[in-house]
């Protein structure tokens, strides 16, 4: 991986796990509909204009249908779970089980389209769920006050990105990657139009919610896929996927350092086993170089 690689990994990984930290100052205040709608909506129009200069416009009218469903299920549904979630859970736990993602698009493409799940990979998605279980142990409660509902949300959002993976792979095999991205932002935004305008917030936020609103659909989404489709293209899809380890740790950093939220070694170890369990699932542990070369 090139020096510009790794810089670039860095960045999406500080940018989507700020994601959790706007999401978690915009969301009690717009709601999970009205922000996630503004959200597509504006990336949309950061992405329309660069898929318009590739000359790839034609392919949403195309494949319009394939874009509508990979975009509910890419976007609009897990946007919307993580906006409801975000309502009441921190956001650092939100980023941390965000990385549940790959374990659930490994399930999800063994159970739909027949791909292998070793021995390994199995192990790893039980290690991973038991992290979940440490991680909310005590806390997943779905009384009143309780944060058990929020973490299913959590969970169905990551649940949801393993079935528009599978989906994309699919219907969508073939589509140039930018044409994907612009279409399932825009068709995403159209699904959530009408339910954004009924539960559309009476009193309108200040400033603060308004500037958080800009920078996760403008920086967060937009740009975001720019750079990783452009890491697809440079590093592939096994090493771009690495971005998973790090979003926790940044998800976790910006909720500590801009709202004040705490940090705890119940976090840090269920971060740890979920991390752990992710790298099984996905191969990434057994590629590392764990042990040194003989010299020659």
């Amino acid at each position: 991986m090139k020096p510009r690689d790794l810089v670039e990994l860095f960045v999406l990984a500080a940018i989507w796990g700020a994601s959790f930290l706007l999401m978690r100052i915009a969301a009690p205040a717009l709601g999970a509909f009205p922000l996630m709608a503004l959200r597509v909506g504006l990336a949309a129009v950061v992405l329309l204009p660069l898929l318009a200069l590739q000359g790839g416009l034609e392919i949403l009218l195309r494949r319009w249908k394939a874009l509508l469903v990979v975009g509910f299920f890419a976007s609009a549904l897990p946007f919307v779970f993580y906006g409801y979630a975000l309502q009441s859970v921190s956001a650092g736990l939100a980023s941390i089980v965000n990385a549940t993602t790959p374990l659930f698009t490994a399930l999800v493409a063994w159970a739909w389209l027949n791909d292998r799940l070793t021995g390994t990979a199995l192990a790893g998605m039980l290690l991973g769920l038991c992290g979940v279980v440490v991680l909310v142990w005590g806390q997943a409660s779905f009384s009143a006050g309780g944060s058990g509902w929020a973490v299913l949300a959590c969970l169905g959002a990551t649940l949801s990105y393993g079935i528009a993976a599978a989906l994309t792979k699919r219907h969508l095999t073939g589509v140039p990657p930018m044409a994907t991205a612009t279409g399932s932002q825009f068709f995403a935004a159209l699904v959530l139009l009408a339910p954004a305008i009924a539960s559309w917030p009476a009193q309108l936020p200040g400033v603060e919610v308004w500037l958080a609103v800009v920078v996760l659909a403008v920086v967060c989404t937009g740009l975001a896929y720019v750079i990783f489709f452009r890491l697809m293209a440079s590093v592939g899809p096994s090493r771009t996927v690495t971005v998973t380890f790090l979003i926790p740790a940044f998800g976790m950093f910006w909720g500590a350092v801009v709202l004040d939220e705490t940090i705890s070694l119940r976090m840090l170890l269920g971060c740890g086993v979920i991390l752990a369990g992710t790298g099984l699932a996905t191969g990434v542990l057994a590629r590392l170089p764990w042990r040194a070369r003989r010299p020659d």
